[in-house]
């Protein structure tokens, strides 16, 4: 998926004076792989490009600023982001003939997980910026104009939400009336077959006022659909304004008195975080829609342990009953792991 982003003049000064002369607008392309959080981040850098000048452009060629937004869930994406900055790189040098600069940008998961090694490999590359800290991208800019290669992949002390600009009304209703929405960042679970703890981090939750006020805005400019993102996104916990620990069942019902808001959804889910709070929501709110993804990855205990999941094949049966008892219309999906190393024909049986 191609997620563009934003547009605007820059300003010069002639002979030492203050007046102006109008320039060339920059224009960035973001190219997006893998998840739905990847889509929110694209709009997040496009949101803080804007505020920095940018434009948006579907023309990859067009742009002064091209960013691929990555996912490392699976090594064959990790390997096409090389194989598209090979053909990238070929752009830049066209552009470079031409007297026209060209910077080529890697963010997302394969930024954080290789860091340096993609400058190494990919020399074109002029920044890496991981996922805890896109919201620096217009100062790793104007570093990288004044002729540094930037690595920016240390987690950040500093809240990324609190430095992001919000997106213009306009903007937001650009984008339609659904939206999605992250919560919650990161992953504790280390389950043995997976990156994400990696390069996303331990679990963050994103505060209550915080995400409230983000929903509200989305309300505001026409959006009545949103979907609560995080890595383990029914790991959400936060603080109530008296103080009260809530969790994503508690966060639902509080999302759900937003005028405006039609329609609420979340993903993805680990089984042992699906407590009794977030199931009672799926009975009593008429605006959570009725489906739930729960990944299981495998039937069989012995694999299951090997995997780091901490959860039986009957603990996840006897969860479903749970949730179909308080929900018998919802649908569910989850995700299966075939063939993983040690699986017998009896364990892909079970």
């Amino acid at each position: 998926m191609d997620l563009n982003t934003i547009e605007s003049d820059d300003i010069g000064t002639a002979a030492g004076q203050p007046a102006v002369r109008a320039t060339a607008a920059k224009k960035v392309f973001i190219k997006t792989y893998g998840c739905q959080m990847n889509v929110y981040d694209s709009q997040r850098m496009g949101d803080a490009l804007a505020a920095d000048g940018y434009t948006a452009t579907d023309a990859i060629d067009e742009a002064d600023l091209v960013l691929l937004n990555t996912c490392h869930i699976r090594e064959k994406a990790a390997e096409k982001v090389y194989s598209e900055l090979g053909r990238i790189r070929d752009m830049k040098a066209e552009r470079a003939i031409a007297g026209r600069e060209m910077l080529i940008g890697v963010a997302g998961c394969v930024a954080q997980a290789e860091g340096a090694e993609i400058i190494k490999r990919s020399p074109a590359v002029d920044l890496v910026i991981g996922p805890q800290t896109y919201h620096r991208l217009p100062d790793v800019l104007a570093r990288v104009r004044g002729g540094e290669k930037i690595v920016e992949t240390d987690y950040a002390i500093e809240d990324k939400f609190d430095h992001l600009p919000q997106p213009k009304r306009a903007e937001v209703i650009k984008r339609g009336v659904t939206a999605f929405l992250t919560v919650q960042e990161g992953c504790d679970k280390f389950c043995t077959f997976c990156v994400v703890p990696y390069t996303r981090g331990s679990e963050v939750s994103r505060p209550v006022a915080q995400i409230v006020a983000e929903a509200e805005r989305l309300a505001e400019a026409g959006v009545r659909e949103v979907t609560l993102l995080g890595q383990n996104v029914n790991a959400w916990h936060g603080q109530g304004a008296n103080g009260e620990e809530w969790g994503l069942g508690r966060l639902l019902f509080r999302l759900a008195e937003i005028p405006g808001l039609a329609r609420l959804r979340y993903t993805t889910s680990h089984p042992r975080d699906m407590d009794d709070e977030l199931i009672s929501a799926h009975r009593d709110l008429p605006s959570l829609m009725p489906y739930l993804h729960l990944p299981v990855q495998s039937g069989s205990d012995r694999i299951l342990k090997a995997m780091n999941r901490r959860h039986t094949a009957r603990d996840y049966l006897a969860l479903l009953d749970r949730i179909r008892a308080a929900r018998p219309d919802i649908a569910l999906s989850g995700d299966f792991i075939v063939g993983f190393p040690g699986e017998t024909e009896a364990d892909f049986e079970a």
